[in-house]
């Protein structure tokens, strides 16, 4: 099952997430069993310093004959510290390089501030963002064929609506924070009229993606535990479901792609069992119930940098 996406270029509903702190044995092992059990959608960026790890894997499969490239559909992202017009061609070679790939299906702006420093060292600076100079640089990348698609993360309706109105290639997808208690309605809406289509990135709320921020930028955060909801464990026990499962259905049905994480290989193969049944009128009601709005919002960047949230590209302004 997947979505279309402007260019014709189709992008699986879900896909296989690798923002987490595991070791490489780790996610090799996972990959491996999420390609065997039917994954077609990897999504990656530069700062989960992992493409290297999913490039192996992916040469593997290719050498192999197991599958070819065109099978795979492969997102990943320019990092934060790379996002000015100057830096994005060498990124993105970067990537390509340890994805051992000469394309990437979809490369997107990870977030809308450019900002000096290294992750991880806590010295990371915000800086003057120019979106449209930057846009530029990335449709070149379209044109170069090292991206099939170009897309946004993290990005407010004001920042996607310019960029529509001022943009060669328009953006075919957008990743963004989205989960039962923050469901950004009235931005998924504008998008799917724009012909963007909509990736939910943590869609469980996962609990430990806390761990990872805590490596990367070295300070945790706290995710709510949305599967022990009981109105998803209700619903979940009508469909004879996990909770996890009525969540992710509940989204593709909204036409909103998912990228949920998870290295337990039942969770792998439950992930994908959410094609053979519907949630009714009464259901999504239920859960569109939940959302919090702005008091839903986990991922406020603030722990990238103290002065992030007085960026005037902060995304997040009430």
């Amino acid at each position: 099952m997947a979505l279309t996406m402007q260019g014709g270029v189709k992008i699986p509903l879900i896909g296989l997430g690798t923002f987490k702190d595991i070791n490489e044995t780790e996610l090799e092992a996972t990959l491996n069993k999420a390609l065997e059990m039917g994954y077609r959608h990897i999504d990656t960026a530069a700062i989960y310093d992992n493409e290297h790890v999913i490039g192996r894997v992916l040469k593997e499969w290719f050498t192999t004959g197991k599958l070819k490239r065109e099978d795979v559909f492969i997102t990943t992202k320019l990092s934060f510290n790379k996002n000015h017009p100057n830096l994005i061609e060498e990124a993105l070679k970067e990537s390509l390089q340890k994805l051992q790939l000469d394309y990437v299906d979809s490369y997107l702006v990870h977030f809308p501030i450019y900002m000096t420093g290294q992750l991880g060292k806590g010295n990371l600076e915000p800086q003057p963002t120019d979106h449209l100079a930057i846009w530029k640089k990335m449709e070149e990348q379209v044109d170069a064929k090292r991206a099939r698609t170009i897309g946004i993360s993290n990005w407010n309706m004001q920042q996607i609506d310019r960029l529509i109105k001022n943009a060669r290639i328009k953006p075919a997808n957008t990743q963004i924070e989205l989960h039962l208690y923050f469901q950004q309605k009235k931005l998924v809406e504008f998008c799917h009229k724009n012909n963007i289509v909509v990736v939910s990135y943590v869609p469980l709320g996962s609990t430990d993606t806390g761990d990872f921020t805590a490596k990367t930028y070295g300070r945790n955060i706290i995710l709510p535990n949305v599967l022990q909801e009981q109105v998803v464990t209700k619903i979940a026990e009508k469909h004879k479901k996990s909770a996890a499962q009525v969540i992710l259905r509940y989204l593709i049905q909204k036409d909103i792609v998912v990228i949920p994480k998870s290295i337990n290989p039942q969770k792998l193969r439950q992930n994908l069992q959410i094609f053979d049944y519907n949630l009714d009128s009464e259901d999504v009601k239920a859960m569109e119930d939940l959302d919090r709005d702005m008091d839903g919002l986990i991922f406020h960047h603030g722990f990238l940098n103290q002065h992030v949230t007085m960026h005037p590209e902060y995304p997040y302004k009430e």
